[in-house]
């Protein structure tokens, strides 16, 4: 909430990173369309809540070690959200012990952080450690160094925090704005200042890092666990040698997406407290009575009633330090979706349309281009992995139903089309069950990660795909205003062409998801787009296709960022695709160049095409216009008035092909790498 009432210049200065990519943004997309995107983002908000406990009442078919009944304790932005049902991956869900009550499970989220702060302070018996900033995270930090032995100094400038910190015994409770803290922490260390200071408190002052570093001994410890001003100065902690520290939130594991979502645990020997193990000792504290939060006095409120849980942390004095939120037993576990009313009244009469995958991409690009069609397309549903995200989207754009099951939209007949703009993993199989429903499909590019997917969907259609339901990929760069000009000036053409384009793609860290397998490598993901450039250009089928990718023993290069395909054509034609990350960013994204009958035709990221050696017009534009509004038009045009598909099954089925074929060679790797 107070995230929310900040203004938005001031959030920017706060995040200046996101300052860089808005600019960018409007280099590439225009003022109009970014300014669009951003608010569209503001307006969805985030789903809020990041610690809950409840009951199993379904498990995927991988789990092992939950069933349906069980209690579980859960944990994760984006995933432990305020809602009836959570879709909780395995590394982030712990049993409950039989001794500890769903109303204290709830906070494992908040343990954990405390735990992972008290393990990096590595405090040992009879230690003096100070913990500055007595909220919820200071005070569970507060019991768990008294747990283990340890002295504690606690800072707050609220009398109330430090009266509950005072309750635990041997705890010294200090005011930071009216008591000499170094010179008491001294007092009261036989001169030796603090041995660890803990620093749990959020506020932007940068005095507070130094008035940890200040407080402690000749080679202590300063431990971050909160967000404070990082201002640092060399001589706070230089002659002292002090180490500084910073605890990243519930543990090892913690932003590393193949333990969190792809459920592969560090194995115990060599990672002993991971964020799930955290958690669990957490609750096992809990049980044992080491960790006591009737003192934190909690406020429990029904979830009708968060309105004022939440006016109660903003604005009592004093602030309620746990404020728990309560839902009712008995919920219907199949009520995965809302009905929203629709500001307009009746339907409008378009396709009945539903957008599965309320993304950043579906959200910058996808529904503001849906909304400018709206007299061809009427927005049923959105579905999102995340129904909160799904509910704000529906709300914007004023869309009837939200949720997060995809099967609903599969069961609804009143939808014709659906849109996917999911992660890659899911599109194959989502096409098929949408197909196999009845349902016309637009989905975005790849259309299949795996030769046995797009043999299923190529099964479906047979020899003739007359009176199935339509199949269009999100090749968006096909139906681009530079691209039409392009095949205009082919049209005349005599004799095969030569191809070279050139994909300055930029670097994307190891760990992006693009790479993994929810992305499938940048070739299928996005080198697909080039490949169907190459057909349609053409005008004819991919007879060979070769690859060769770069293989470095180091990591900093990977075979898939960086590779060359070339092809050859039925029509005698022959194209080459250069796809490296390894590029400056100042340069241009995306270049092709075309040779035939004498004439070069010159793309330029799709600002600019030039054709030489004959007189024709330039065409240029501001902005890279790369077709996405054009290709719903194109889809729109064919469901309404019949007709040729937009790219036949056979196009779109050579292209994945391609692709996939691609991929075998790019990562064989030869007898002798750089």
């Amino acid at each position: 909430m107070a995230a929310a009432a900040v203004p938005l210049y001031k959030r920017a200065l706060r995040q200046p990173e996101n300052v860089r990519l808005a600019l960018k943004m409007v280099q590439e997309q225009g003022v109009g369309k970014t300014w669009r995107r951003i608010q569209g983002m503001l307006q969805a908000g985030q789903p809020t809540g990041y610690s809950a406990a409840g009951v199993v009442v379904a498990t995927g078919e991988e789990v092992t070690g939950f069933s349906v009944g069980d209690r579980v304790a859960c944990a994760g932005a984006g995933v432990a959200n305020h809602a009836e049902f959570i879709d909780v991956p395995v590394n982030l869900a712990v049993a409950v012990p039989q001794d500890v009550t769903l109303d204290q499970a709830c906070t494992v989220t908040l343990g954990a952080i405390a735990l992972q702060g008290v393990r990096r302070t590595a405090p040992t018996l009879g230690e003096t450690v100070v913990v500055i900033g007595l909220g919820i995270l200071g005070q569970l930090t507060v019991q768990l160094l008294q747990a283990n032995g340890c002295r504690v100094i606690g800072l707050d400038p609220e009398d109330s925090r430090l009266a509950l910190a005072r309750q635990q015994t041997g705890v010294l409770g200090l005011d930071p704005q009216n008591d000499p803290i170094v010179s008491q922490v001294a007092w009261h260390t036989d001169g030796l200042g603090a041995d660890a200071v803990i620093i749990t408190a959020a506020a932007p002052d940068h005095d507070i890092v130094r008035l940890a570093m200040q407080a402690c001994r000749k080679k202590g410890r300063v431990v971050l666990v909160g967000d404070v001003g990082l201002n640092l100065r060399r001589e706070d902690f230089y002659k002292k040698e002090l180490d500084f520290l910073i605890s990243s939130s519930y543990g090892p594991g913690r932003y590393d997406p193949y333990y969190e979502e792809g459920g592969q645990d560090y194995p115990l020997p060599y990672v002993r407290w991971t964020e799930n193990r955290n958690m669990a000792a957490y609750l096992a504290l809990l049980a044992e009575g080491r960790i006591d939060l009737s003192v934190l006095q909690p406020e429990v409120h029904n979830i009708s009633e968060a309105d004022v849980a939440y006016r109660r942390i903003a604005e009592a004095t004093p602030k309620p330090l746990l404020a728990l939120l309560r839902y009712p037993d008995g919920a219907d576990a199949r009520a995965r979706s809302v009905r929203l009313p629709r500001a307009g009244g009746s339907p409008r009469g378009g396709i009945r349309t539903a957008l599965i995958g309320a993304g950043a991409f579906a959200q910058g690009m996808h529904l503001p281009n849906l909304v400018r069609l709206r007299d061809r397309f009427e927005l049923r549903w959105i579905i999102s992995r995340q129904g909160a995200q799904a509910k704000a989207v529906a709300r914007q754009y004023e869309v009837p139903a939200a949720g997060t099951e995809f099967d609903e939209v599969l069961r609804d007949p009143e939808v014709d089309l659906v849109i996917i703009t999911t992660r890659h993993h899911l599109h194959a199989g989502m096409t098929l069950a949408a197909l196999q429903a009845g349902k016309h499909v637009f989905v975005e590019k790849p259309l299949a990660l795996q030769a046995a997917e797009l043999d299923a969907i190529e099964a479906f259609y047979g020899a003739d795909p007359a009176g199935k339901p339509l199949l269009m990929t999100g090749y968006n760069r096909r139906f681009s205003p530079p691209i039409r000009q392009v095949r205009d000036w082919l049209s005349q053409r005599s004799g095969p062409m030569i191809l070279q384009y050139r994909m300055n793609a930029g670097y994307l860290p190891p760990e992006h998801w693009v790479h993994g397998e929810e992305g499938g490598g940048r070739n299928r993901g996005e080198a697909c787009h080039i490949y169907d450039l190459f057909v349609h250009l053409t005008g004819s089928r991919p007879v060979t296709v070769q690859a060769q990718s770069l293989h470095c023993r180091g990591a900093q290069v990977r075979s898939d960022d960086n590779f060359s395909v070339t092809a050859s054509f039925a029509d005698g034609s022959m194209a080459s695709l250069l796809y490296t990350s390894l590029g400056p960013q100042e340069v241009a994204k995306e270049r092709l160049e075309i040779f035939m009958d004498g004439k070069l035709i010159e793309l330029d990221d799709y600002k600019s095409v030039v054709l030489r050696g004959a007189r024709a017009k330039p065409w240029r534009s501001n902005l890279a216009q790369k077709g996405q509004f054009e290709e719903l038009q194109a889809l729109a045009n064919a469901l309404r008035d019949g007709g040729d598909w937009p790219i036949s099954l056979t196009e779109q089925l050579d292209v994945a092909r391609l692709a996939l074929s691609v991929e075998t060679q790019i990562h064989q790797r030869p007898s002798e790498a750089c």
